[in-house]
This record gives C-alpha cells, structure tokens and sequence, in this order.
C-alpha cells in the first residue's frame, strides 16, 4: 500500500470519528490535564529544591505541599476519565464499524461471496475489526494529546529564555514526528504482508478443522501439519521483523531522549554561566523536559503500531467500499405474482459461458421438472430467478415485469429458494426451520416440518423441537438437513418455490412422502424442480432438459 493510500486510509478512519467529536474533544482535555499534572510533580520539587537554596519562588513550602499532594490525585483522576472515555469511544465506533461490515456482507450476499476465501473474511470481521481499537483508543486522542501538551510545556520552559523553549520543540518534534516516520519507512509493506499471512493462516485452519475426517482416513495429517507450521513459520517470521523494529524504535528513542536531555543540560548551563537566566532558568526548565517526553514516547511507537492498524482498515474499508453484483431494489410497485418467465437468458461467471440463450415459462398451479447434467446451468437459472446475479443478456421476469424494476422484499416474499446444500446455524432445530418465517407460531413450524416428513424425527430428539443442531448441523445427517431445507420452503409459504435437487440426500421412501406433501401443498403455486433424478420428475407436469447451458 503505498502512502497515498494509507493517508487515504487514515482519513476515512478519521471521519467515522465525527459522531463522537465531542468525546474525543473531552478525552483530549482530560488527557492534557493528566500529563500537565504529571509533568508538574517534579516540578514543583524542583521549586522546594529552589526554596531551600534560599531563592525566592513565590511559592511557599505548604503550597507545593498541597499541590503536590492534589496533583497526584487529580492525576489518577485525569488518566481513568481520559481511557475510559477513549475506550467508549473506540468500542463505539467498533460496533459501528462492525454493523457497517455486516450490512455490507448482506449486499455483498451471495454473488460476491460464493468464491470468497471463507478463513480470510473470518479473520478481517474479528482480528482485523478488532485492531482498530488500537488506533481509535490510542492513537487520535494520544497524537491530539501530545500536540496540546508540549505545546504548554514548551511555552512554560520557554518562559525562561527563548532558546530552551526551542531546545524543547526540536526535542519533541524529533522524537515524537521524525522518528515514527523513518520507523513507518523501514517497515514498509510489512503491515501489509502481516495481516495477509494472518488472514491465510485463519483459512488454512479452517480448511483442516472442517476436513479432519477426510485428513484422518486418508493419513494426511503429516502433510496438513507441515502446511500449518510452514504457514505459522512464515506468519512468525514477519512478526519477528515487527518486533525487532519496536525495539529498535524503543531503543533509538530512549537514546533521542537521553541525547535532548543532554542538550538542554548544556543550554542551561551556558545560558546561567552567561547570566541569560537565574538558577531557577538553569533548574526547572531542565527538570520540566526531563519529565515532558511522556506524550512524544506514546508517539514514537507509532511508526510499527500503526503500520498493522492502517493495513486492517484497509482490509475492512474494502469490504465496506465493494459494489455488490445486485443492489436492493425499493420504491416500485407491489406485484402479486402471475407466473414466472425467462427470455432467451445468457449468462458467464467471468469468461465461462454458462446459459446460452435459456427460455422458460412457468406457468401458475404448475410443476416444471428440469434435468441435465452437472455444470449445464440449472442452478444457476434458478438463481437469476431470485435476482442473486444480472443476466449477461435476455430478460427475466415475475408477474410480466423485469425482476430489474421489481422491490427485492416483494421478490424474495414470492419465492422460496432452497439450495442443493441447506446452511444449519448453531441453534435449535426449530429456529432454524423459522428462518422461513421469523414470526411463525410452533404450529406452523410443526406444520412445515409434517410435510418435509421430519417431524416424526424430531419428536425422537430428547429435546425435540428444542434440540440443538451443532455448528454447520454436524449432529445431523445430509438428509436429515435436507429436510429441514424443505420445512424452511414450506414454511416460508412463497407462491414461487425454487427446489434445487430437494430430494437427492433422500430414501426413496421419504422421498415418496415429501414428493406427495410437495404435489399436494403446491395447488396456487409454481414449483421449478431440478434434480438428476428421474423419480423425482414423476409429480412434474412438463419436464425440461438442459445441456450445455440450452434447453433441448
């Protein structure tokens, strides 16, 4: 990323802070007042030191004795106000930012997602996500903090003489804005190239986690270990590099700190031996940067810190930035759906062809079976009806109107759609048959359910309905999921179902059931069936053949 961008980057970060504007202005303050009060500590020992010497301060033994006393309290006070307001924030903004990556996901859903690489998408909606609280909690308000601050101190010290107070600035601007830029420089791309290899090694587990059956009957385990070490190998490897940059910039930090203490030891000195200044001008102006540097030190960290930071939002800006193959559509008309047609539809995934010049008519209170092989493009016809993807060319309607200038609730609540592979979440048996219908009673769930014939089933459960499925539904079989696919169509009741291969996990004997259940419950429906099998094809009334993306 090149710094055009990350600058790019920072800036759109920057403005998601706006809603909250009036915390940070208040954390910014606290935290001003937290360090000038730390700062002042020493300070006022240096006064005592000065009263003991016998030189006039103005300020007597019991006020520094009460100040003190009231700074260190206030300080305490000043620092948890100050990273409790920056944590309100940033946990804020992070849910704000989480909300827009979700929405943005559903938009996304399923055209731009279908190929993605799951394991690196799992990783930018949490580590990357989470590594933002890194820059909205310790960084703007730090960065803000420290330009305020030594801005104060450099005023006071050069309230003394003129030259310590530009002594301090160069000391502040050399530690706290020369160094975290040649630190960013020597980095690089390695932000990058962090939570690239962290992404890829967040899939590849994955990848062996859900495939440890395969990997075990067929002694891959050796192999697949060896892929994961290489990968943490590579992983650690690039965290070292990180690492030995935030020592170096620890260390070349400290050092600039030792070195400006130095130079003001020796400008003081010189300034006193001149008569420039008094004892006072040689003493506090000495301790007052000695214990200034807490702000630019938070500072100089940020050449490596941020480097991970900016390379997450990136990542996370992108999701949010892509376009979505089809947007929502509002505003339109209601439709009530009349039949359904597609008109010599073309269609490519890319430079791949898959429907050439498909038409089809489905006609109300009618079952059209269609068959062909795999890879003909029967799935993807059915998903060009629900308006996943845009047709390359042809037309494709509801009703007798495109379904370009049709509401996508309207669409969605005229269809059903059930997929060759029915997603389980980890929950109950009957919340997952609801997703056809979130406000539907327990008896119209049992109702979905005695007709995709798995009721009897459940009610064998310990837990019956109340069961919980496991992740991905792994305490159930593929016609056991199957059939809840089927309940979630029946119940979400559309007067279009689109059934992609909803018996082929089946039994014959179940599949004889469901096919009766599915006859009889599709009088004032239109019912598009695929399937490879002929058995299923016996309740169509046409049937349509496919074959290298045509109808034949």
């Amino acid at each position: 990323m090149n710094k055009t961008n990350k600058v790019k980057v920072l800036l759109r970060m920057l403005v998601l802070v706006k809603p909250l504007a009036g915390f940070m202005t208040l954390a910014v303050i606290l935290g001003t007042l937290g360090f000038l009060t730390a700062q002042f500590i020493p300070i006022l020992g240096g006064y005592a030191v000065l009263n003991g010497l016998g030189i006039d301060t103005g300020i007597s033994y019991k006020t520094i004795a009460i100040l003190l006393l009231l700074f260190a309290l206030l300080r305490a006070v000043f620092r948890f106000s100050e990273q409790r307001t920056n944590h309100y924030i940033a946990f804020t903004l992070l849910a704000i930012i989480r909300d827009r990556v979700f929405m943005a996901l559903r938009r996304l859903c399923p055209a731009k997602l279908e190929g993605r690489d799951k394991g690196d998408l799992i990783s930018l909606i949490t580590s990357d996500v989470e590594l933002l609280e890194v820059f909205y909690a310790h960084t703007i308000s730090p960065i803000c903090i420290a330009i305020v601050t030594e801005t104060i101190m450099c005023l006071y010290i050069g309230s003394f003489h003129p030259l310590l107070g530009v002594v301090a600035l160069l000391s502040f601007i050399l530690i706290g804005v020369v160094l975290p830029i040649v630190i960013s420089g020597r980095s690089g791309t390695l932000g990058d190239d962090l939570r690239g290899e962290s992404g890829a090694l967040s899939s590849h587990m994955l990848e062996s986690i859900r495939g440890i059956d395969e990997t075990l009957q067929y002694e891959g385990g050796t192999k697949r270990l060896n892929e994961i070490s290489e990968k943490t190998n590579a992983l650690s490897s690039k965290q070292g590099v990180l690492n030995k940059l935030i020592g170096t910039n620890m260390a070349l930090a400290n050092s600039l700190i030792w070195i400006s203490d130095i130079a003001m030891l020796i400008v003081c000195f010189v300034l006193y031996d001149s008569g420039s200044v008094g004892f006072d001008g040689f003493l506090i102006p000495l301790i007052a940067l000695m214990s200034s540097f807490g702000p630019v030190t938070a500072l100089s960290a940020l050449g490596t810190t941020l480097q991970s930071t900016v390379a997450s939002g990136a990542r996370v800006l992108s999701i949010v930035d892509e376009k979505p193959e089809t947007e929502d559509i509002t505003g339109k008309e209601e439709v009530l759906y009349e039949g359904a047609k597609a008109e010599d539809v073309t269609f490519a995934y890319g430079k791949e062809a898959v429907l050439r010049g498909v038409s089809l008519d489905v006609n109300k209170d009618e079952i059209v079976g269609i068959v062909g092989p795999s890879g003909c493009g029967k799935s993807t016809l059915l998903k060009l009806l629900m308006r996943f993807w845009k047709t390359d060319g042809g037309r494709v309607s509801l009703s007798g109107r495109d379904v370009e200038e049709i509401n996508t609730d309207n669409l969605r609540d005229m269809e059903s759609y059930m997929t060759q592979e029915t997603q389980m979440f980890k929950d109950t048996i009957a919340n997952n048959i609801r997703i056809g219908k979130l406000d539907a009673t327990d008896d119209e769930v049992i109702k979905a359910c005695m007709k995709a014939s798995i009721h009897d089933f459940i009610m064998t459960l310990p837990n019956g309905y109340k069961t919980q499925v496991g992740e991905l539904g792994s305490t159930l079989s593929g016609g056991e999921r199957q059939r809840i696919g089927l309940a979630r169509a029946f119940l979400h009741d559309a007067p279009f179902m689109l059934l992609d291969e909803p018996t082929s996990s089946l039994d014959s004997l179940n599949e004889a059931v469901i096919l009766k259940a599915l006859k009889e419950s599709s009088k004032d429906k239109s019912v598009i069936l695929v399937s490879h099998r002929a058995s299923t094809m016996c309740i169509a009334d046409r049937t349509l053949s496919m074959n290298e993306g045509k109808v034949i």
